[in-house]
C-alpha cells in the first residue's frame, strides 16, 4: 500500500514540474512572438529621413554649442546661445539687415515663455544651398565658405550673397528641455 501511495505522490510531482514548464515555455514563446509585432510598428530610419518628427533633448547640449541633426535630409543646427549671444542679437538694428526679421521672431515658446537661448535652423545657406559652418564668421554664427555668407547666432544673414536668413523648420518645444523638429 505504501508503494502505490509514494507512486501517486511522484506522479502528482512530475505532472504538476510538467504543468509548470509547459507555461514557462508557452510564456517564452508568446513574448518571442509579440516582441517583433510590437517592434515592427516602429517607423524605419526612411520614413524618420522623409520628415517623421525628431525630438531633441536639449539638456545635452552645452551652452555655446550647436548640434547638426539630419530631417528630411536636411541638416538641422540646434544652437544654445549664451546671454552674450542674446543681448548682441537683440541690439542689432533690425532694418541694416538684409533679410530683416527680429531676433523674437526666430525662437520659440515653450507656455507662453519665450525660448531665447534656443535657436533651430535648417543648416543649408540660402545662397546656393551649401551647409555653413558653426561658430565661424564675423558674427560667430555660421559661415558658409564656399561664397562668403556670414550667419549670426540667430541664423540671420548679415553679411554676402545669401538673400535670406537661414530657414527654420517647424518645430515647438515640448518642455523646456525638450524640442520637437517636424
Amino acid at each position: 500500500m505504501q508503494n502505490v501511495a509514494e507512486h501517486a505522490i511522484d506522479q502528482t510531482n512530475r505532472r504538476d514540474f510538467l504543468y509548470i514548464w509547459t507555461g514557462a515555455l508557452g510564456a517564452v514563446a508568446a513574448g518571442s512572438a509579440v516582441i517583433p509585432l510590437v517592434d515592427q510598428m516602429n517607423p524605419d530610419a526612411s520614413t524618420i529621413a522623409a520628415g517623421a518628427p525628431i525630438e531633441v533633448d536639449l539638456g545635452q547640449i552645452p551652452e555655446g554649442q550647436v548640434v547638426t541633426l539630419k530631417w528630411r535630409g536636411k541638416p538641422i543646427f540646434v544652437r544654445h546661445r549664451s546671454q552674450k549671444e542674446i543681448d548682441e542679437s537683440k541690439a542689432v538694428a533690425v532694418a541694416s539687415l538684409p533679410d530683416p526679421q527680429p531676433d523674437s521672431a526666430r525662437i520659440g515658446t515653450f507656455n507662453g515663455k519665450p525660448m531665447e537661448k534656443w535657436i533651430v535652423n535648417i543648416g543649408t545657406c540660402t545662397h546656393l544651398g551649401c551647409v555653413p559652418l558653426n561658430n565661424q564668421g564675423e558674427f560667430h554664427g555660421w559661415y558658409c565658405p564656399c561664397h562668403g555668407s556670414h550667419y549670426d547666432t540667430a541664423g540671420r544673414i548679415r553679411k554676402g550673397p545669401a538673400p535670406k536668413n537661414l530657414e527654420l523648420p517647424p518645430f515647438s518645444f515640448q518642455s523646456e528641455s525638450k524640442v520637437r523638429i517636424g
